[in-house]
């Protein structure tokens, strides 16, 4: 089977709920960085076979395509075509791998792999809600599992309970992920992987929005100790979780052929792409069996990979993962993860490939790789070799 080479990613800087980013329609969110992709890139945008689209509330303007919305808001040629995929928090990561699958299959040489989420604009949960009276879950799920619903909130608290984590180890992994952040902004360890967005602000002033807007410098167990709980008596608050985020982000996969004929150069080869499904209650537990397989498809160990992006949609999910893999904490969310940085549902998996991606670069170091919890107890696994 071919292989499939990524050429560059790239995402926005992360924009808070009602933040810079809030005032940019989503399709035009989308478009910025498709064509900062194209751009960095230098390929003519005429030769992308497709664009594979991920965004998780696909009400509003986020609806109707909104990655062929995306695309004609872009500078992209209309002849461009496009999808829109939904895998929950995967929605991006699932479409880097169906990209690779397409290079890989031998039938498409240039597929763009992307995602969107302007979580101002399409609020979580509004395309759920958009049908009242409506449930999208049926009595013979309902029965099945027995629940009336299924919530990520209530996952996140069994992940707590059962893997025996604190409300205070959980915040503290928080204020590391903030710190870790605030050190790779200072550092430009970022500079690489965003793409600046010219905004103008609600006074009329026009700023350059290039660093995320998340990151708590101040950040501290003694503040995130005086936070309630999301469910009473839980002990996952909005401080131990994942922040609400604006964003977009797009990753280049090509075929070989496409690297000669257009003379480009790889950032890294996909080595191995895994998803799978479990328990769609406790729903977050999945990246932890995910990676075992992926690992044992590809023939490496644990102790093989250099660096680990395993998104923070709350803070137990990479506390959990890391006590079942073993795993070197120190390879970890190195520049920090969505509990600082934030989590844009659908554009999360492409630009956690960015991140991995540079980060391996700067680092020079050989294997990453990247996971996370979807909605329904699903999780995609991509290990990737930089070069």
């Amino acid at each position: 089977m071919s292989s499939a080479y990524i050429v560059d990613a790239v995402r926005t800087a992360g924009g808070k709920r009602k933040g810079r980013l809030s005032g940019i329609h989503a399709a035009d969110l989308g478009a910025i960085s498709l064509n900062a992709l194209v751009d960095r890139s230098g390929i003519e945008a005429s030769i992308v076979e497709d664009v594979i689209m991920g965004c998780v509330t696909q009400a509003g303007e986020q609806s109707n395509h909104v990655g062929r919305n995306c695309v004609l808001a872009s500078n992209l040629p209309d002849s461009v075509p496009a999808v829109s995929i939904d895998r929950q928090c995967g929605s991006s990561q699932q479409a880097v791998h169906f990209a690779a699958q397409g290079v890989m299959s031998g039938t498409q040489d240039v597929v763009i792999a992307a995602g969107v989420e302007s979580m101002t604009r399409a609020p979580m949960f509004s395309a759920a809600l958009r049908d009242e009276g409506k449930d999208c879950l049926s009595d013979a799920i309902k029965q099945r599992y027995g629940v009336k619903f299924f919530t990520q909130f209530v996952g996140a608290e069994m992940m707590a309970e059962k893997h025996g984590f604190s409300r205070e180890e959980m915040d503290e992994f928080a204020v590391q992920s903030h710190l870790k952040a605030a050190a790779a902004r200072d550092a430009k360890a970022f500079e690489n992987e965003i793409a600046a967005v010219d905004v103008t602000l609600e006074d009329g002033t026009s700023v350059c929005h290039d660093a995320d807007e998340g990151i708590r410098d101040d950040s501290s167990t003694a503040a995130l100790a005086g936070l309630n709980p999301i469910t009473e008596g839980g002990s996952i608050t909005a401080g131990n979780a994942s922040q609400i985020c604006d964003g977009s982000s797009a990753v280049l996969v090509v075929s070989e052929r496409a690297l000669k004929e257009y003379s480009l150069e790889p950032l890294a080869r996909i080595v191995t792409l895994t998803v799978t499904a479990g328990d769609p209650v406790i729903m977050l537990e999945e990246p932890l069996f995910a990676t075992d397989k992926a690992l044992q498809r590809a023939g490496m160990s644990i102790d093989d990979i250099d660096l680990f992006e395993v998104n923070e949609a709350f803070a137990p999910i990479p506390m959990a993962w890391l006590k079942h893999t073993h795993a070197d904490s120190s390879k970890l969310n190195v520049n920090g993860g969505a509990i600082a940085l934030g989590h844009p549902l659908g554009a999360t998996g492409a630009k956690l490939m960015a991140t991995l991606i540079h980060a391996l670069q700067t680092r020079k170091l050989r294997y990453g790789l990247q996971t996370m919890c979807e909605g329904g107890g699903i999780a995609n696994v991509t290990i990737v070799e930089a070069l």
